[in-house]
C-alpha cells in the first residue's frame, strides 16, 4: 500500500534535524524546496554561501549539504518514513543535488533511527583529546559505517599520520600567505561577545559579501564560528583542528597541548565527481553520528585537501589509490559547544 504524503509539518522536522549537519565554516550552504503536491524534499546547494577561494569546485559545498541529506534521512526514519533518494535528478540544474520522496519504512531504517539522539549532541570539538586509544571495535564500527554509504575508512599508520600533519603544517602556511583565504576565514567568524545589532544570515544576505560584513561582529548570526567555539590555541606541535583564531586572535585565549600523536581516519571514495562527494558527505555524517553514539569526541581537518598539490599526498598509498574527501580525528575528550543554527524558516520553501 502507498504512504500517504507528507505534509508541511513533517517537513518542517524532518529540515530541522536536517540543518544540524557540519559545513566548512558553519556556513550551512543549503536550501531545501517541499512540494506538497509529490510530497518530496528538494535540496539545493547555495552558491551565495560557498567559499569560492578556498572551495573553487565546491566539493566542501557538496560535502556539507550530504551530511544534512543524511540527517533528513536519519529523522524520517525516526518519524516513521523511508526516505527515499535520487542524488543529482535534474542534469540541466547542478545546484540540485538530491531529491527525496518518502515512503513506508524497512528494516534497514531501524539503523537509522538509533542515530537521531546523535544529531544534537555531535560537534565538533577544537579541544585536545586524551591519550586514550580509541577500541578496534569502534574503529571498525566507524569502517562499516562509511561502507553503508558506499565509500572507505581507513586508519593510517603512524608514519603516514605524521605525513598528514606535515600537509596539515604546508596547509596552514599556504592560508597564512594568502590574503583572500584569510579574509573568507574571517568572514565566516564573529565574536561571541560582539553587541547585537540587525539580525542576518538569511538567503538575501548570505554569501561572500555579506559574510565579510557579519565577521565584523556587528549582527546576531546563525551561521559562521562564533569566537566561544575556537578551542584553545595550540602549543608544541601540530593541532590538527583549524585555527580560527589566526583570522580573529582572541584576547586571553587560552593555551593547550594537543595530541602529539592524533588518532586520525580517512574517507575516501573512489572517484571524484560530485556524486561522489554527495556519498562521501552522507558517509561523513553516518560515521560522525555513530561516533557520538560511541562516545567519541571528533573533528574535521580539511585544510590539506582544499590544495590540489596536497590533496594526493594525503591518501593512505598502502591501501589505495582512492580520493581523500575528509579527514577526521577521533578521540576522548569535551565535545565543544555548539554552533548557531540558520532557522528553518530560512532555509525551507514550500510550494
Amino acid at each position: 500500500m502507498t504512504a500517504p504524503l507528507i505534509g508541511s509539518e513533517e517537513a518542517a522536522l524532518f529540515v530541522g534535524d536536517a540543518v544540524t549537519a557540519p559545513s566548512m565554516h558553519n556556513a550551512q550552504p543549503w536550501k531545501f524546496v517541499f512540494h506538497r503536491a509529490t510530497g518530496t524534499i528538494e535540496l539545493y546547494g547555495d552558491p551565495r554561501r560557498a567559499m569560492h577561494r578556498a572551495d573553487p569546485d565546491h566539493r566542501a559545498l557538496h560535502l556539507g549539504c550530504a551530511a544534512a541529506l543524511f540527517n533528513l534521512r536519519v529523522s524520517a526514519a525516526h518519524h516513521g518514513r523511508q526516505a527515499v533518494v535520487r542524488l543529482l535528478p535534474d542534469a540541466s540544474d547542478p545546484w540540485l543535488l538530491a531529491e527525496a520522496g518518502f515512503a513506508e519504512p524497512v528494516g534497514d531504517d531501524e539503523d537509522l533511527a538509533a542515530l537521531h539522539p546523535a544529531l544534537r549532541r555531535r560537534r565538533t570539538s577544537r579541544f585536545p583529546f586524551g591519550a586514550e586509544p580509541v577500541a578496534d571495535a569502534l574503529l571498525d564500527g566507524l569502517r562499516a559505517a562509511a561502507l553503508l554509504e558506499g565509500c572507505r575508512l581507513d586508519v593510517p599508520e603512524p608514519w603516514h599520520v605524521d605525513t598528514l600533519l606535515g600537509l596539515v603544517r604546508d596547509a596552514q602556511h599556504s592560508e597564512e600567505l594568502d590574503p583572500e583565504v584569510r579574509a573568507e576565514t574571517a568572514a565566516w567568524t564573529y565574536d561571541t561577545a560582539a553587541p547585537a545589532t540587525a539580525a542576518a544570515g538569511t538567503a538575501a544576505g548570505a554569501g561572500a559579501g555579506a559574510g565579510a560584513g557579519a565577521g565584523a561582529g556587528a549582527r546576531p548570526r546563525r551561521d559562521g564560528i562564533p569566537t566561544a567555539a575556537f578551542g584553545p590555541r595550540g602549543t608544541g606541535g601540530t593541532a590538527t583542528v583549524r585555527d580560527f583564531g589566526r583570522t580573529r586572535p582572541v584576547a586571553g585565549r587560552d593555551r593547550a597541548a594537543f595530541e602529539e600523536h592524533p588518532q586520525l581516519v580517512l574517507l575516501s571514495t573512489a572517484g571524484d565527481a560530485p556524486a561522489d562527494w554527495l556519498r562521501a558527505g552522507q558517509a561523513l555524517e553516518r560515521v560522525l553520528l555513530q561516533a557520538t553514539v560511541d562516545g567519541l569526541a571528533t573533528s574535521l581537518t580539511s585544510q590539506p585537501l582544499e590544495r590540489p598539490e596536497l590533496r594526493w599526498p594525503a591518501r593512505n598509498p598502502v591501501t589505495g589509490t582512492g580520493h581523500v574527501q575528509m579527514i577526521v580525528r577521533l578521540g576522548y575528550g569535551p565535545q565543544g559547544p555548539g554552533t548557531p543554527r540558520r532557522a528553518v524558516a530560512e532555509v525551507l520553501h514550500v510550494l
